[in-house]
């Protein structure tokens, strides 16, 4: 995954993107089971803690935006240089008092633990070992203050054999197009996104450029199991795309674990 050109586009192509939708459905999920509050001066340095939101795999930082908005003191986290560089310019334009860090989400590394923990847009999918996935759960945990949330969301493979696996895509806007190639391996659970872009250059003409990811598919039960053996419980899931319940034909799921373990002194 490199989201380099893909970057500079992002918010463009994904503007169908239902991040109003996600970002309520988190907010819902932090004051009805979380410790976090939208209160960014926080009296005491373990306060501060508490109401720390991690946005891990925070992209161009849309979602990190709507979080700070709500009152949230917010750290987006992101292995792309690209995408933070995006989320960087908004947050400058906007002069908004956001942390952005890059790192990969399985060497995740924090000056404290934070209350909230999530993770949007299938940013789970793109780690492809489920022991590296396994680690990644367990930072989080690590992570989190006592009774923190972690809320995040995945598709399934369901989605990549059913779907989306082996289809194409492609789109024409002003500025540039793309063709989305989908190739999925049933053996390795594994979809491979081929996106050619045509962008737009000053003088008029268009330059390609073809970028590939990986995504893997995981079920509902392999991303409980994982949670739950990293030390979080299991509190709720839900259809992402319908609010409903979990079937066998879900394509992405919503979840929402929280630590149990850890006792303030």
């Amino acid at each position: 995954m490199t989201y380099d050109s893909f970057a500079s586009i992002y918010d463009e192509l994904m503007d169908a993107v239902p991040y109003d939708i996600w970002h309520e459905r988190i907010r819902a999920g932090i004051i009805r089971y979380g410790v976090s509050k939208p209160v960014r001066d926080a009296a005491d340095a373990l306060t501060a803690e508490q109401n720390l939101v991690v946005d891990l795999g925070c992209g161009t930082g849309t979602l990190t935006e709507l979080l700070y908005d709500d009152g949230y003191d917010m750290i987006g986290i992101d292995n792309s240089s690209a995408m933070l560089a995006v989320a960087m310019e908004k947050k400058e334009a906007k002069e908004e008092d956001i942390l952005y860090l890059q790192q990969d989400m399985r060497e995740l590394e924090l000056y404290s633990t934070v209350g909230t923990v999530v993770s949007v847009c299938d940013c789970l999918n793109y780690i492809l070992e489920p022991d590296e996935l396994a680690d990644v759960f367990k930072l989080v945990n690590n992570y989190l203050f006592p009774g923190g949330l972690f809320l995040f969301d995945f598709n399934t493979d369901y989605k990549y054999r059913e779907v989306i696996g082996d289809t194409t895509i492609a789109e024409n806007r002003a500025d540039c197009s793309f063709i989305w190639e989908n190739t999925y391996d049933e053996e390795s659970q594994i979809n491979e996104y081929a996106v050619t872009f045509f962008l737009r250059e000053d003088d008029g003409r268009y330059r390609k450029e073809t970028e590939y990811h990986y995504q893997r598919g995981y079920s509902f039960e392999e991303m409980r199991t994982m949670g739950e053996k990293a030390g979080l419980s299991f509190v709720e899931a839900i259809d992402a795309d319908t609010g409903g319940e979990v079937t066998d034909t879900t394509e992405r799921i919503f979840m929402i674990m929280k630590e149990c373990s850890k006792k303030l002194d």
